[in-house]
């Protein structure tokens, strides 16, 4: 049987398609390996969304290939979509490259073993079981939307996965429905976009099925969506991931007040908080109108987790405009921040724009809200200390007595609701090895109740309290830790 391995690169909506690929090829025979060394062809599930990505994922193949030079190597992903013909060109380390397209092709086109490129064209989304996971425990991403057509100035996706396309609700049910029946607890909802769910130029049968599925009307395909996940039984919650500032869906809000399924937590990229620059990277927004947005959300729900990203360096800015930023941060003061420098894309509409800006620059802009951000991120998490909260435990450390260190304390870590999956803080948690009902319950894929006793960084110390949820041993899901 023919051994592969993925060497997973990017964002969770790459990790999917990284998951479907397994599917595809297992379906087909091929044999899944967690040891690269015993793989026939290594797929190399590449990123190429900004500059510090792509080299990464080029760097990933001259060092498979040195390492493993009597396997194949595959480069699939979003730098295999772009620059495909190129890379295989220039690259002998290559021997075959595969888009992100159509990811059903996949065996057959590893089955022809043949020196090409196959770039399936960006229509529909790509569905299939998953049956491994790139994942902890008890954690699935889902992917409702593909593509994107904001067409943000600095931005590449469109280029790369195409103009927006939605996934039927019935087949988004039907997966949540199934994850949660396997075991998984956190749900997170991911897309380019999740506000632009339902609007693309081919959606008319998703409205058609929404309307039909959804009983409450005047709601945006979003919110009829997240209605529908509300009803879906069993003991799981849902984390939206992504949401556009310009077209937030406000509908939301009163869905996830009312459900003990969805939480709190939005990831909202402003990127910017200064209104020429906005303006500037083809958005619609302004200053005062993503500050009344983030009161919106508070108002609503008080103690909502915000996250966001900001791009420093964009063609122009100025030092009166990484100041606008820099007040806007500290105005909307939420939880977690990405902060990056502008990254020139090619046949992006930015990538001509005149009056750049060194990277220095950019680089000392990011660093600065970095800073800021640290010292919010500290208030904030600050604020959890002496509260009890629910955590979701991704890996043990220390579950035996260490008789080096002469410690009974066990060690785990975990993340709580305000804690998305890869990019925020952790909380780690503390019990007594000497208890051994404490033991059993910190596993990994359990939820279990923790008090927050301190912050260090950006991250959390807290005490076992109790089990609140056991994985289901009998998974049918087969996490792999690589991510």
């Amino acid at each position: 049987m023919t051994k592969f391995y993925i060497d997973q690169h990017g964002c969770a909506k790459n990790q999917t398609d990284g998951e479907l690929i397994a599917g595809f090829l297992c379906k087909n025979n091929f044999e899944l390996v967690t040891d690269p060394s015993l793989a026939d062809f290594i797929l190399i599930n590449s990123c190429g969304f900004i500059e510090s990505a792509k080299k990464e994922s080029i760097d990933a193949i001259y060092s498979i290939k040195k390492t493993y030079p009597k396997a194949k190597i595959i480069l699939t992903g979003c730098l295999a979509q772009r620059y495909a013909d190129t890379l295989l060109e220039s690259m002998p380390e290559l021997d075959g490259i595969f888009g992100n397209g159509d990811l059903s092709k996949i065996a057959e086109y590893i089955k022809k073993n043949q020196r090409k490129t196959l770039v399936p064209a960006q229509k529909g989304i790509t569905e299939g079981v998953r049956p491994y996971i790139y994942n902890y425990k008890s954690s699935a991403f889902v992917k409702i939307t593909e593509g994107c057509s904001n067409h943000c100035s600095f931005c590449a996706i469109p280029l790369i996965r195409g103009e927006l396309r939605s996934r039927e609700p019935e087949s988004i049910i039907k997966e949540i429905t199934n994850l949660v029946k396997d075991g998984v607890y956190e749900i997170n909802l991911i897309g380019q976009d999740l506000a632009a769910y339902g609007t693309g130029a081919d959606d008319a049968f998703i409205l058609q099925s929404l309307d039909k599925s959804c009983t409450e009307k005047n709601l945006s395909p979003l919110a009829k969506l997240f209605t529908l996940i509300d009803g879906i039984k069993g003991d799981f919650i849902v984390r939206p991931l992504y949401i556009h500032p310009d077209h937030f869906n406000v509908d939301i809000l009163k869905i996830i007040k009312k459900s003990k399924k969805f939480i709190s937590y939005f990831d909202i990229p402003f990127q910017s908080g200064d209104n020429s620059i906005i303006k500037a990277m083809n958005r619609t927004g302004s200053f005062d109108e993503y500050v009344k947005l983030i009161d919106t959300i508070r108002k609503e729900l008080p103690e909502s987790a915000i996250r966001t990203t900001f791009l420093t360096g964009f063609p122009g800015e100025t030092d009166e405009a990484a100041e606008n930023t820099k007040r806007f941060l500290e105005r909307i003061e939420p939880h977690w921040s990405g902060c990056f420098a502008y990254s020139r894309e090619e046949d992006t509409p930015a990538y001509n724009y005149k009056k750049r800006v060194s990277k220095k620059i950019a680089q000392e802009r990011a660093q600065n809200l970095e800073n800021i951000q640290s010292q919010i991120t500290l208030k904030k998490l600050e604020k959890y200390i002496g509260q009890e909260t629910s955590v979701l435990v991704e890996e043990v450390i220390r579950n035996d007595v260490d008789y080096s260190e002469d410690s009974s304390e066990g060690l785990a870590i975990g993340r709580a609701w305000f804690q998305a999956p890869e990019v925020d803080g952790c909380v780690v948690i503390r019990y007594d090895l000497d208890d051994q009902k404490m033991k059993d319950s910190v596993q990994e894929g359990n939820v279990v109740t923790v008090k927050i006793l301190s912050v260090t960084g950006v991250d959390l110390d807290a005490s076992f309290v109790r089990l609140q949820k056991t994985f289901d041993v009998n998974s049918k899901r087969i996490y792999l830790s690589q991510v």
